[in-house]
């Protein structure tokens, strides 16, 4: 069972990292005076990558921990 406690431990992290790479203008930062550019932007390239291994991981994350309570 310590290398299910490992691999969470580095889903946690690198699900940390991709979330801190993510664009920094999204969110409520237009609100308070970020951006403010109000265009329609779309995800390409490594950005897209990025946003689809955020979503992965948070699913993996989730679904270890529901099994970890359930162990």
């Amino acid at each position: 069972m310590v290398w299910f406690n490992i691999i969470m431990i580095v889903i946690s992290v690198v699900f940390t990292i991709m979330v801190l790479l993510q664009q920094r203008g999204a969110g409520l930062s237009g609100t308070f005076g970020g951006d403010g550019s109000g265009s329609y932007h779309t995800k390409r390239g490594m950005e897209k990558t990025i946003f689809f291994a955020t979503i992965v991981l948070s699913v993996l994350f989730i679904g270890g921990a529901f099994i970890r309570l359930l162990l």
